[in-house]
């Protein structure tokens, strides 16, 4: 096996991120690379480590013994360099490295979240680090980052995982709304009773099916979703109700597109963690990002 060089370490990344994403469908959309060049880059790999990484085909996308070997060293490697990037960076009194943060989608808008501006006053003090930032559901926050696949998550969590720590971050209010089509538009709040709301066609967040189900006392689903930006394109159809947190669908509701139906029964407030493995409890490259984060007179964090 040949001795990998600078550009081995790109072609490993690669893999690594095919490998996370299980397959080349999503793989495409993480790195922006066509299916053609990712099976270029990964054959290109395979030629120089001189072994079958993966198996590709009709069977799907399924890592080798090989391939598995490699995977997991890769990961170790990459843990390792950016290890050598933080210590390097507190030798110099400065930043370095990568920090990877995962978010839940529909959280721009949160006036009380305000994570761009946490993430400005981050690389304003830590110009030096590279941010990798994902979007990803509240079910996955906290394997991606008790798995290593993230540094930091930042969200609604059940706080179960083992071997991290939570930081309570903000509350956000969330509501039931429907859309300017939807028969409720037009109606009164005293005029909504809970048999219309059980009566009509919900949309449901998949990752809080029983819950959404429970809060609204709705029989069944009618249609499910996992991002906001798809909850929204429901309700604005006309034809479901479904929860929002208060920041998204206030916004629609003063365009005149959205309604909030019977806010004083069907309302609630989910609370976000920021969480990250308790090991990095002490290394600047996340803290300081944790620190940004915290809003003023917080607690401290316990594991």
């Amino acid at each position: 096996m040949r001795r990998l060089d600078n550009i081995d370490l790109r072609l490993l990344r690669i893999f690594v991120a095919l490998a996370d994403a299980g397959g080349f469908n999503d793989a495409q959309i993480q790195l922006n690379l066509s299916q053609s060049a990712l099976s270029t880059h990964l054959a290109a790999l395979e030629r120089k480590l001189g072994g079958t990484l993966c198996e590709r085909g009709r069977r799907g996308f399924r890592l080798t013994e090989f391939g598995q070997a490699t995977y997991t060293a890769a990961r170790q490697l990459f843990a390792d360099i950016e290890a050598f990037d933080a210590r390097l960076g507190r030798g110099k009194e400065r930043l370095t490295g990568r920090l990877r943060i995962a978010i839940v989608d529909g959280v721009v808008s949160s006036p009380d979240l305000s994570l761009h501006g946490a993430l400005g006053r981050y690389r304003r003090q830590a110009p030096d680090v590279f941010l990798d930032l994902t979007l990803a559901t509240p079910q996955d926050l906290e394997r991606l980052v008790s798995d290593g696949a993230r540094d930091i998550g930042i969200g609604p969590m059940s706080q179960k995982a083992p071997g991290l720590t939570y930081v309570p971050f903000v509350r956000e209010p969330h509501t039931l709304y429907c859309g300017s089509g939807h028969p409720l538009f037009s109606q009164r709040d005293e005029e909504i009773d809970r048999d219309a709301v059980e009566q009509a066609a919900f949309s449901v967040r998949g990752y809080l099916h029983f819950d959404d189900i429970y809060r609204a006392n709705h029989p069944r689903p009618s249609a499910t979703v996992m991002h906001m930006e798809a909850q929204v394109m429901m309700i604005l159809s006309g034809t479901l109700i479904g929860f929002l947190p208060r920041h998204i669908g206030d916004e629609w509701a003063q365009r005149g597109l959205m309604r909030a139906v019977r806010p004083d029964i069907y309302s609630f407030t989910s609370q976000h963690f920021i969480t990250y493995r308790t090991s990095d409890s002490a290394r600047p490259v996340v803290q300081e990002l944790v620190q940004h984060l915290r809003k003023p007179g917080e607690t401290s964090p316990a594991s």
